[in-house]
């Protein structure tokens, strides 16, 4: 498939995790792409690799100005700009809500929310008079749900589908498209940190999180970016102001119906006042 021949992309984050996932995938399908990511030897291995079709730009999401040069280069180097991917994040400050260092708050917002409008400011000034684009930001289920994530990161992430939508109203009628994909919990470095040895241990992570996982694997950063190549292609072109879940049912589905198997294996109704009767 060469779904994205011609076209130009910013990945934030793409040096390792979703983002590569995501900058492989397009890339094979015949994208140009900047790697916007603050991990030099990573990113510049990736775009070495990838070779004259990928840049890469060390870019702290937190810092207006390299944002705004991610955008600039992938326009300079390449003439335009298609698909913004605005994935960097951290997991950010940890611990209970009455201990947390308003220092570490800030900076998770830095990165994780403030970055995404640096990446929305910046892709819209070029994609308002190409009168196209696709904008794609990274959100979690922490963003939805109670418990599965720290306090400030599931904050941030619930601001990103808020600030995605408020922004697809905006755009839309430029011809931008504007989405957000909902990981579950991703084999990944960062990932590894938190429920294996150690960032190293992509392994043991793939083991913990296979052995909670809803369907019959771990999620992988390739499972992502196949959603999000979905969402930055013209096979959704008619699709913006989504927040696309890829998560095993993790925020749609809360768990196995309790009424198809055990009592109710057997199929029967349930009338006034608690009668039942057995169907035909």
């Amino acid at each position: 498939m060469n779904r994205f021949e011609g076209r130009v992309a910013v990945v934030t984050g793409g040096a390792g995790g979703i983002g590569e996932a995501v900058v492989r995938g397009l890339h094979r399908e015949g994208a140009c792409v900047v790697i916007a990511d603050v991990q030099e030897d990573a990113g510049r291995a990736l775009s070495a690799e990838l070779g004259s079709r990928a840049l890469f730009v060390h870019t702290d999401v937190a810092a207006e100005q390299e944002v705004a040069a991610a955008v600039d280069t992938a326009v300079g180097a390449f003439g335009r700009l298609d698909v913004m991917f605005n994935n960097a994040g951290v997991m950010g400050v940890l611990g209970p809500i009455d201990r947390t260092p308003m220092a570490e708050v800030d900076t998770t917002i830095a990165i994780n929310l403030r970055g995404v409008v640096c990446g929305f400011k910046h892709a819209a000034r070029v994609m308002k008079p190409q009168r196209s684009g696709v904008i794609i930001s990274t959100s979690s289920p922490g963003g939805m749900l109670g418990g599965v994530g720290p306090h400030v990161y599931s904050a941030t992430k619930a601001a990103v589908v808020g600030l995605s939508n408020s922004v697809a109203a905006e755009l839309r009628p430029f011809g931008i498209r504007v989405n957000t994909i909902v990981p579950g919990a991703v084999v990944t470095p960062m990932t590894a940190t938190v429920v294996a040895d150690g960032a190293h241990d992509i392994g043991g992570a793939e083991q913990a999180l296979g052995a909670s996982a809803l369907m019959d694997r771990a999620l992988r950063p390739s499972d992502v970016a196949a959603g999000v190549l979905y969402l930055a292609s013209d096979d959704a072109a008619y699709v913006t102001g989504v927040a696309l879940p890829v998560d095993a049912g993790m925020t749609g589905v809360h768990g196995s119906s309790p009424y198809t198997s055990g009592r109710y294996a057997d199929p029967v109704t349930l009338l006034e006042a608690g009668r039942i009767r057995a169907a035909d």
